[in-house]
């Protein structure tokens, strides 16, 4: 990376992405000036990030042979890396699938010349008896076979999240906790940094936007103070909500859940997306997400129709309707079926994220100004790549990102019509949801 004067960053959201990079930046460039802008300080009892949750699942069972070896490449810093193994759990994974998913996984493993000895499928009456048959009252309607994957597992979100943070912020990253209200140019266009609500201005020679869900309304609000609509995120990214639970386990039922592993269900497309439950947190709380992704349009200041978080500074996170706590307790019920009938599913939340109609994540830098970067849209599965985003953020920034996720990961490639069938793409909306 070369330019007129040293190169600076500002890295804004810090979620997986923002994080990642920053840690990134930091360790490959210990000189430079990074700053990572949030608005919830690391330490914050509660934040909006997606990625800030009690656990996530880390995984490399995809389709997609792409992400598949990412994954991969993620989890191997998650066993040996000092730095992460402490909040990642080897348990397992459970994929209930009704489609040929499973034997696409080991097929990819095997193309990436990754043993496939601990990952094997299985007939559903075999499978519902192992892990002390704690599946063994699941939906498996029109399964044939079951998906074991002993080399997946789970994280500690919100841990690795405040780990890595203090990380980065010991290494030298200047974290800064306001938010963010513009963009600032230069008389020719350049971005040069941002302007908080407060009146701050940072500046920097790249500024890069990891800001998730509230990408699009924010770019909005650019397209709106500029006059310029090719800021605009368009159909690029949608924000999108999912609901989760936890519910709290006595001591007796705890014991029968001490080695379960991750359980997903692969819904069919008219039930949504998957559901599924991750094993027990330190204090024993099992927890769930439900099927239903939803957006949450309205109209902005400029008058144009956008999904976007809500507008409470929490994003409303903790304001869950009836309907989406049903949908959690349809998780529990597909699940385990009467074994989960009086466990109390407590403690639920809606996380916010930014989709891309391909699932792809947008790492790229944006065209409407030199020195504007984005790199964000997990899409609900960008949290297993936390150890590894960073570097490839720094290879988009200096131009040797390979050529494949260049073109995957653009801001400019053309937008494809979402598929009918695309069973993860938010359609319904929260206010019908209340």
């Amino acid at each position: 990376m070369t330019s007129e004067s040293p190169p600076s960053y500002i890295i804004v959201g810090a979620g997986v992405f923002g994080t990642s990079t920053a840690l990134h930046l930091i360790t490959q460039f210990p000189d430079a000036s990074v700053t990572l802008i949030d608005r919830n300080s690391p330490d914050a009892e509660s934040r909006v990030a997606a990625s800030w949750d009690w656990n996530k699942v880390i995984r490399a069972d995809y389709r997609d042979i792409l992400y598949c070896r990412l994954a991969l490449e993620a989890q191997d810093v998650w066993r040996s890396d000092p730095l992460w193994s402490p909040f990642y759990h080897e348990t397992g994974i459970y994929w209930i699938s009704r489609t040929q998913f499973a034997q696409e996984v080991v097929d990819n493993y095997a193309k990436l010349g990754r043993s496939t000895d601990e990952l094997y499928t299985l007939p559903v009456e075999e499978a519902r008896h192992l892990y002390g048959g704690i599946f063994d009252e699941a939906d498996y309607t029109g399964v044939k076979n079951v998906l074991v994957n002993k080399t997946s597992g789970w994280a500690d979100a919100k841990g690795a999240l405040r780990a890595v943070t203090e990380k980065a912020i010991e290494l030298g990253v200047k974290f800064v906790t306001a938010e963010i209200a513009s963009l600032e140019f230069a008389d020719d266009g350049t971005c040069v940094g941002v302007r908080t609500a407060d009146g701050e201005k940072y500046t920097a020679t790249h500024t890069i936007l990891s800001t998730g869900a509230f990408t699009p309304r924010f770019l909005d609000g650019v397209a709106e103070s500029t006059g310029r609509n090719d800021f605009l995120a368009g159909g690029r990214i949608i924000a999108a909500g999912v609901t989760t639970g936890l519910a709290q386990l006595d001591e007796e039922t705890a014991k029968v859940f001490e080695q379960m592993p991750v359980g997903i269900q692969e819904n069919p497309p008219e039930r949504g997306a998957s559901n599924g439950s991750l094993p027990l947190t330190e204090d024993k709380k099992l927890k769930w997400w439900g099927q239903t992704i939803f957006k949450n349009t309205q109209t902005l200041p400029s008058g144009r129709q956008i999904s976007a978080p809500p507008a409470s500074t929490d994003y409303a996170q903790w304001s869950i309707p009836d309907s989406l706590i049903k949908d959690v307790e349809f998780a529990n019920r597909v699940t385990f079926g009467k074994r989960g009938e009086s466990w109390s599913i407590k403690e639920h939340r809606i996380c916010w994220d930014a989709f891309t109609p391909t699932d792809d994540f947008i790492i790229s830098p944006h065209p409407a100004s030199k020195g504007l970067y984005i790199a964000t849209c997990g899409t609900f599965h960008g949290f297993k790549f936390f150890p590894i985003l960073g570097q490839y953020v720094i290879r988009m920034l200096d131009g040797t990102l390979e050529p494949e996720l260049q073109t995957r990961w653009a801001w400019d490639k053309e937008v494809r019509e979402v598929l009918t069938n695309h069973n993860f793409w938010p359609t319904k909306e929260l206010k019908d949801l209340l």
